[in-house]
């Protein structure tokens, strides 16, 4: 586990009362709860609303419910939506235009005060994903000052994973299971025959804060013990794993290997991937009007690269139009290119893009063979 505050322990009332804390200092609690048959993020005005009881079964292109007997509330892996929904929303209006009596235009930009978000149950991986979009989307030459304003105002509970999916490969991308900075309060679920508990460490002044206000008991020596023995047994069951070897100088080696015809005879350019991914941010823009043409209004929404128009230049056409070059562009940005441009990976190890492909395509099966295309034709790793 990360270093962190003075540890407490509470138990699920304790996390009830957590809910009411941040409920009553004004803010929108979202969490996980169980909703359509998958495990989803949605606001909570409860903790009877966490999904207690309630595991999931992934594999490449499959998810599936499951009960557990142990009625563990976050043994469960990432669902289909990420924090980035919230922080960057699929949809987001910039402006509106209205026209006069006199026949001038005005226009009026949106300045909707940003939301002030409770996130409980950030996994590791997510909250690595949070940190790659700040350093994006807040700082530099085109910093999102709609993005900036609700991440300032977000509080931040993160809980480390202690039951990864069949998908997960964190450990290979250095994201999880433990927790790292980044977060006000972090939670370390414990079910053992001394019952169900939570370790609690703050990482910030608010989070001390409102840890205090929660009814709790210091952390014992056991719980602790137990609490960093179940992250560390959670790095030993990584579903999935990268290639050992430098991602970045793999995706520059095998730009013409015959691996990416395989994975894009398979490919839909659906772009479910991307709009899964935790840390995919590319926008476009579209304009609306009403049928009077006296109103209109500017709309900016998610878009993917696997989208046909995504590089369209006018009249020239697009400059990706094959799938193959727009899956090609996609993993190697992803897991390559994006160190150059933001000093990491855009990859954390989530696996969302490996079960929400409808044609079961894993980015870590196609990584390793094309590390097996780079060894076979005898070139140096």
């Amino acid at each position: 586990m990360a270093d962190g505050g003075a540890p407490a322990v509470i138990d699920k009332a304790g996390l009830d009362a957590l809910i009411a804390v941040l409920l009553g200092r004004g803010r929108t609690v979202i969490g996980p709860t169980v909703r359509d048959g998958a495990i989803v993020l949605a606001e909570l005005s409860g903790g009877d609303e966490l999904p207690y009881g309630w595991g999931v079964e992934l594999e490449a292109g499959r998810y599936r419910l499951r009960g557990r007997a142990d009625g563990a509330g976050f043994a469960h892996s990432a669902g289909p939506q990420s924090w980035k929904t919230f922080l960057h929303p699929p949809r987001e209006r910039q402006w509106t235009a209205e026209r006069g009596a006199d026949g001038e235009l005005a226009f009026s930009e949106e300045r909707t005060p940003p939301p002030a978000f409770a996130f409980l149950g950030v996994r590791p991986c997510d909250l690595r994903a949070i940190e790659v979009l700040d350093r994006v989307l807040t700082g530099g030459p085109h910093a999102d000052a709609r993005y900036r304003g609700r991440r300032q105002r977000a509080f931040v509970v993160a809980v480390e994973c202690t039951e990864p999916g069949a998908t997960c490969f964190c450990v290979s991308m250095g994201t999880g299971p433990a927790v790292g900075p980044g977060y006000d309060l972090a939670l370390t679920e414990v079910l053992d025959h001394e019952g169900h508990r939570f370790l609690v460490r703050a990482g910030t002044e608010e989070g001390e804060a409102v840890l205090a206000e929660l009814p709790q008991r210091p952390a014992d020596p056991a719980t602790r013990t137990a609490a960093r023995e179940r992250v560390a047994e959670a790095a030993d069951r990584m579903g999935r794993t990268m290639p050992p070897v430098d991602l970045r100088t793999l995706m520059r080696d095998t730009l013409e290997a015959e691996r990416w015809n395989d994975a894009t005879a398979r490919c839909l350019t659906c772009g479910n991937c991307t709009m899964v991914c935790p840390t995919c941010f590319c926008t476009s823009t579209e304009d609306i009007t009403d049928l009077t043409g006296d109103h209109a209004e500017r709309w900016r929404r998610w878009e993917s690269c696997f989208d046909l128009d995504f590089t369209h230049l006018a009249g020239g056409g697009s400059v990706r139009s094959s799938p193959r070059s727009r899956y090609r562009q996609w993993l190697t940005h992803k897991i390559g290119t994006w160190h150059d441009q933001f000093g990491s990976s855009g990859c954390v190890g989530c696996g969302r893009c490996i079960v929400w492909c409808p044609t079961g395509i894993d980015i870590t099966e196609e990584a390793h063979a094309l590390n097996a295309e780079r060894a076979a034709a005898g070139q140096p790793r």
